[in-house]
């Protein structure tokens, strides 16, 4: 504003100026003096207005950069700004989210309240199962060994038993083998005989036969055990020749009985032997050769024996 002035006294001062020189012209002349001081004042001025000029741009470039500056945070402040809304939005979402937390936090708790609840009722159920589980466990511990101990006494009572059963089964054997007794016939066929070599008798009709030991198929009686036997045999002759028959133990002749018959018709000898058998020596009956028996169902010829005690 004081510029402004100074520039308007320098315009009013040239104009008077001028308006003088012409007043000179038209009547009288101003003195040099005068124009000379005039014109210092005018340099004066100019020189402060300049110096003031200076100042104002001095002034308008600080103003500029404190205007681009203040823009700049203006800026700022509204990049701020937009932030904040959003930030406030964002906040707005999750303090609303925050309710929902919230609110499920709360019904969470509840529902960890009734949990504990049920828990604590489960723990003192689980405790009274833990308890009953244990006297369980005690009372199968003693029954185990209750058992250990019974197994261990049926072990015994089985070995016991089996002993006393494979003494029974030797028993029963030695018993059985002990039975023996048999007695056989010898054919229906009628005639036996004569052969051209000595022949065994096989009596084939077996009435007894207590232990087996008589095999009617070959005509051998096998001894099962060591003894003492009593044997027995009937025979018949129905024609004339000889007529008679061998005992044999193993292959050894025990005893020979023959006789000739003179006549036609029947005629009959018999004869027992006590023997000391092993067990699995055989007895068996030979008809010698040119011998003859008769025999038909009325069992004429027989042979027979029996155990008589065991050694």
């Amino acid at each position: 504003m004081r510029a402004v002035g100074l520039l308007l006294l320098l315009l009013a001062l040239c104009g008077s100026g001028a308006q003088g020189e012409l007043q000179e012209t038209e009547t009288t002349k101003t003195t040099t003096a005068d124009i000379w001081a005039e014109m210092s004042l005018l340099r004066d001025m100019v020189e402060e207005l300049n110096a003031y000029v200076d100042l104002l741009q001095r002034e308008n470039s600080e103003l500029q950069t404190r205007l681009s500056s203040s823009e700049s945070k203006i800026e700022t402040l509204m990049s701020l700004e937009t932030r904040l809304t959003a930030t406030e939005s964002k906040t707005s979402d999750l303090e609303t989210e925050n309710a929902d937390l919230q609110t499920r936090l709360s019904s969470s708790e509840s529902k960890i309240e009734m949990l504990e609840r049920e828990n604590a009722v489960q723990a003192a159920d689980l405790m009274s199962l833990e308890t009953r589980l244990t006297a369980t466990e005690s009372k199968t511990s003693d029954l185990e060994t209750e058992n250990a101990v019974q197994a261990a006494d049926l072990m015994s009572l089985e070995t016991r038993l089996t002993a006393t059963e494979s003494k029974t089964s030797d028993l029963e054997t030695e018993n059985a083998e002990r039975k023996v007794a048999f007695y056989t016939g010898l054919t229906d066929s009628g005639h036996v005989g004569p052969f051209n070599t000595d022949t065994t008798l096989k009596y084939s009709k077996v009435f007894t036969n207590i232990g087996d030991a008589y095999n009617p198929s070959t005509g051998f009686f096998t001894a099962p055990v060591r003894g003492v036997y009593y044997f027995q045999f009937t025979i018949c002759g129905g024609q004339k020749g000889w007529m008679g028959l061998q005992v044999f133990k193993n292959n050894q002749r025990i005893m020979w009985n023959g006789e000739i018959k003179e006549e036609v018709g029947e005629e009959y000898m018999t004869n027992s032997v006590v023997l000391e058998l092993m067990a699995g020596d055989q007895i068996h009956l030979v008809l010698p050769w040119g011998y003859t028996l008769w025999d038909s169902s009325k069992n004429y010829n027989t042979f027979s024996g029996s155990l008589l005690f065991t050694l």
